[in-house]
């Protein structure tokens, strides 16, 4: 394989040493990123430009084959479910994780998830043309499928080919390009550009681009070497590929460790959904990620983007002006995320995350105190901007991006699928509950809502102040022995874990095989 220019070839990778990184492994982060989780960002907002119009589409498209208008109980259903669809359609993704990413592996998940996205995008760009509306509804489920895929594969392909000293920096980049996404989608939103009447399905078509260019850019970049050499027990083509993504072509170190992860997990195989869930060995790490997605999802993030119009304008923006100030929010959250990127190998995980979610609860409640005073009290409106802000800040350095992160770090090569099926599942359930439910809060108790958003946030960093450990610098294995005495079950030393299994008497067998559970 060839090494990466400017790299000295013969440098070994020695144990402990920080690891640059290198033109293949840069590239192959950006296109992965690029090509999946920039879709998601996009998608999430692409729609609520142009809305009027494609509702617009939808009553006219209904009056020439029908002849009558469209009800308006039935408008706001047909434009619901177009919402809607996309979340739970990521929830569906989610659970199509596990098997595609073992029988697949990562890199080949992430070509076949490119044909959804190709799929949606021309079926969505031409449903104007087709004079069909349902297609689009459809294309919001596919586009879901290919979301739930990419928000959880893209993370594990990324977290499994980083260097340990880097594996906070690239996992978070799948988020910053999320939140490029969502930018990129508020600009072309624009009225003046494609966010009108004759500009909207291509909007929507454009989806399609990012997936075509990484279909034909991501084969010509290896696999997960920790997919080649502990699921498909080639080590050959495992140790190529890490010395094309390292630079050199000592990476020994490295592959022993995979070694090491391997033979501890010999004779468990994969685990299911099932078994992750009754697990002991995993119980903590498995209670971690469902707290941090709930907290993620139930911090208000879509409360505050909901509100944000209304407290720009009751500080006097003007309302043809606030798309541009729904951008500039994009923006901000893009730049905090970039930061995020640079700051978590230094400040460490759970810094971040503490930071991230104590600055959103404390946004929260604030909010709360200025959205119920600004009628009476003039500068409040300005305190809710400050407020928006610092909570966009907060759920940008460490809420959104970091638990993606924790789950790749907290679980070995054997269980991680199932975890991010899990992890992945309750994201996009969460997302979709409070799309569902949020507006009926905000009917019933108005600016309070945000004290429920408040405690959540709250209830998420006591957690994990208490209970996740920092994994900033550390091996997958390191990791495990953390959280082993957490779910107090016994570790094996290094040593141990090289033996042969069949060298231990039999009557001893039943404590190996708890202990080698262990470190799943």
């Amino acid at each position: 394989m060839p090494m990466e220019k400017g790299l000295d070839s013969s440098q070994p990778n020695l144990s402990g040493r920080d690891m640059k990184m290198t033109l293949s492994l840069a590239l192959v982060t950006l296109i992965s990123a690029f090509g999946s989780s920039f879709q998601y960002g996009y998608n999430v907002s692409v729609i609520n430009s142009p809305a009027p119009y494609m509702q617009d589409f939808y009553n006219k498209t209904y009056t020439d084959r029908h002849g009558v208008f469209m009800d308006e109980s039935f408008q706001t259903l047909l434009w619901s479910l177009t919402v809607s669809m996309y979340p739970l359609g990521g929830f569906f993704g989610s659970l199509m994780v596990g098997p595609l990413v073992n029988n697949c592996g990562r890199k080949g998940t992430l070509l076949i998830n490119n044909l959804f996205s190709i799929v949606a995008a021309v079926l969505m760009g031409t449903s104007e043309i087709a004079k069909t509306f349902e297609v689009i509804i459809l294309s919001r489920v596919i586009m879901g499928i290919y979301a739930g895929l990419a928000s959880n594969v893209v993370p594990m392909f990324l977290g499994e080919m980083a260097p340990k000293n880097l594996r906070g920096a690239i996992g978070v980049v799948p988020q910053l390009f999320i939140t490029i996404g969502i930018l990129i989608a508020q600009i072309l939103g624009l009225n003046i550009i494609l966010g009108n009447v004759e500009g909207w399905p291509v909007l929507l078509g454009l989806t399609g681009i990012p997936s075509v260019i990484q279909l034909l850019t991501l084969p010509f970049f290896p696999e997960s070497p920790r997919y080649l050499l502990i699921q498909k027990g080639n080590e050959e083509q495992a140790r190529q590929a890490l010395q094309r993504l390292r630079g050199w072509d000592d990476v020994d170190d490295e592959i022993e460790e995979m070694r090491l992860e391997d033979q501890s997990e010999k004779e468990e195989g994969q685990l299911s959904v099932l078994t992750l869930c009754t697990f002991r060995g995993l119980r903590w790490q498995l209670i971690s990620i469902v707290v941090m997605m709930m907290g993620q999802q139930l911090s208000g993030v879509n409360a505050v983007f909901y509100y944000a119009d209304r407290i720009f304008q009751s500080a006097g923006v003007e309302t043809s002006n606030v798309q541009y100030v729904t951008v500039s929010i994009g923006a901000i959250n893009v730049v905090m995320t970039c930061l995020a990127v640079f700051i978590v190998e230094s400040l460490g995980r759970r810094i971040l995350l503490l930071a991230g979610f104590g600055l959103c609860c404390g946004s929260c409640a604030v909010l709360t105190l200025a959205l119920n005073l600004q009628n009476t009290v003039s500068w409040m409106s300005y305190l809710s901007i400050v407020c928006v802000i610092l909570y966009i800040i907060g759920h940008a350095i460490g809420a959104s991006p970091i638990p993606f992160v924790m789950i790749t770090e907290m679980f070995l090569q054997s269980s991680r699928p199932a975890a991010f099926m899990v992890g992945g599942s309750v994201h996009w359930l969460c997302n979709f509950a409070v799309g569902l439910l949020f507006l009926y809060m905000e009917a019933g108790l108005g600016a309070y809502s945000f004290l429920i958003f408040c405690a959540i946030c709250l209830v998420t960093m006591v957690y994990i102040f208490f209970v996740v450990p920092e994994t900033k610098n550390k091996t997958f294995m390191e990791i495990n022995r953390i959280m082993a005495k957490r779910n107090k079950v016994e570790i094996q030393t290094e040593k141990e874990e090289l033996m042969d299994i069949h060298t231990i008497p039999a009557g001893q067998a039943e404590k190996k095989k708890e202990i080698s559970n262990s470190d799943l």
